[in-house]
C-alpha cells in the first residue's frame, strides 16, 4: 500500500497535477501528455515515474507506445481533495490543457480513419457475404436483454463496435485486443460517441491480462474464425465468466469459402452447433440459445452460454 507521504509527494508539482487532471479525462500516451503540456518527452516522462511510484498512474504498453491511466492511488476520495484545492492558476491551466486535448482527438481520430480508409474495401467485402450487419447488431442486443450486462469484456474487440452498441447498459466495459492499430481505432471511437467506463488493452486472447470471475458477459464478435486454437480461447474467455455470467460468440456457421483462408487470413471456415457445444461443456458453460441469420454466402451465427452458480461451484472444488 502507497503511503499518504509518497502520494503527497508526488502530487507536491503543479505538473503532476496537471497529469492527473487529463488522465481523468481520458488514457493518453507519454507524447500525447507531452503534446498537450507543451514539454519534452524527458521531461513527462520523470513525471509520470513518479505518478506511477505512488500508484496515481498506471502505464500499459502497446507496441511502441505507452498508455497511461489513473492508478489505484487515484481514489474519488482524492480526487474530490485535489478538486477542492483547485485555484485560479489549476483553472487556467485546466482550460489551456482542454484546448490541446481537443487537438490530440482529432489527430487520433484522423489516424484512425486513415486506418480505416485503408482496410475499408477487405472489411465490406466479408460484410457483403453476409446478412447486414444492422440485423445482426439487433439480434445481439435482443440475445442479451433478459439480463442486466454488468460487467463487459470484449476479446478481440477491434474498431471497438461491441462496446459502442452494448456500453451504455454496461456498470463498466473492457476491451481486448493485439493490434495497437485497432486499438487507437476504439480510442477514437469511444471518444467520439463520448463514452465513459471504457478501458481498452492490448492483450492476446490466449492470455488475457485479466483476473478470473472478473466479467458478467464476454464478447467474442467474429474473432474466433482466426483463432488457431478455438477450444483454448473459449476456455480463456470462460476464465472470465463470473458465476451466473455469460459469453457471446458471434461467428459464422461451417461454410466451404476456402478462399476466405488466403485471402482474410481466417484460421476456421466457421463452426457447427456441435462443436460450440463440447467447447462450452469444457469450459464448465452450457448453452442457452443460439440465433440463426441466413443470407448471403455466409451464415451468421450467435451462441450464447453461461456459467451457472453451482456449475462454477463443481469445478472449482
Amino acid at each position: 500500500m502507497t503511503s499518504p507521504l509518497a502520494i503527497f509527494r508526488a502530487l507536491a508539482d503543479p505538473t503532476r497535477l496537471r497529469i492527473v487532471a487529463l488522465l481523468r479525462r481520458m488514457e493518453l500516451s507519454v507524447g500525447e501528455l507531452a503534446q498537450v503540456l507543451g514539454q519534452s518527452q524527458p521531461r513527462v516522462s520523470r513525471h509520470v515515474r513518479i505518478l506511477a511510484d505512488a500508484k496515481l498512474c498506471d502505464r500499459r504498453r502497446e507496441g511502441s507506445w505507452v498508455f497511461l491511466g489513473l492508478g489505484e492511488s487515484a481514489s474519488a476520495t482524492l480526487l474530490a481533495m485535489i478538486d477542492n484545492w483547485r485555484d485560479a492558476a489549476a483553472d487556467r491551466w485546466e482550460v489551456a490543457d482542454a484546448a490541446r486535448l481537443e487537438a490530440v482527438q482529432a489527430d487520433r481520430a484522423a489516424a484512425a480513419q486513415a486506418y480505416f480508409d485503408a482496410h475499408a474495401a477487405e472489411w465490406d467485402a466479408i460484410r457483403s457475404l453476409h446478412v447486414a450487419e444492422r440485423q445482426v447488431e439487433a439480434a445481439i442486443t435482443a440475445l442479451l436483454s433478459d439480463m442486466p450486462i454488468g460487467r463487459m469484456v470484449d476479446i478481440g474487440t477491434g474498431t471497438g463496435r461491441m462496446i459502442e452498441l452494448l456500453g451504455e447498459t454496461t456498470s463498466s466495459a473492457i476491451g481486448i485486443d493485439r493490434s495497437p492499430e485497432m486499438l487507437r481505432f476504439a480510442r477514437a471511437r469511444m471518444a467520439r460517441a463520448g463514452m465513459e467506463r471504457v478501458d481498452l488493452r492490448q492483450g492476446d486472447m490466449y492470455a488475457l491480462p485479466l483476473e478470473d470471475g472478473s466479467a458478467e458477459t464476454v464478447v467474442l464478435h467474429q474473432v474466433l474464425h482466426y483463432a488457431q486454437a478455438p477450444a483454448a480461447a473459449i476456455a480463456e474467455a470462460a476464465r472470465l465468466i463470473a458465476p451466473n455470467g455469460r459469453l457471446l460468440i458471434v461467428d459464422f456457421a461451417a461454410h466451404d469459402r476456402d478462399d476466405l483462408r488466403e485471402r482474410e487470413g481466417h484460421a476456421r471456415l466457421g463452426f457447427d452447433d456441435a462443436q460450440m457445444a463440447t467447447w462450452f461443456a469444457a469450459a464448465g458453460l452450457e448453452p442457452t440459445r443460439t440465433v440463426e441469420l441466413a443470407g448471403g454466402e455466409l451464415t451468421v451465427k450467435l451462441w450464447l452460454a453461461q456459467r451457472h452458480a453451482e456449475r462454477r461451484l463443481r469445478a472449482v472444488g
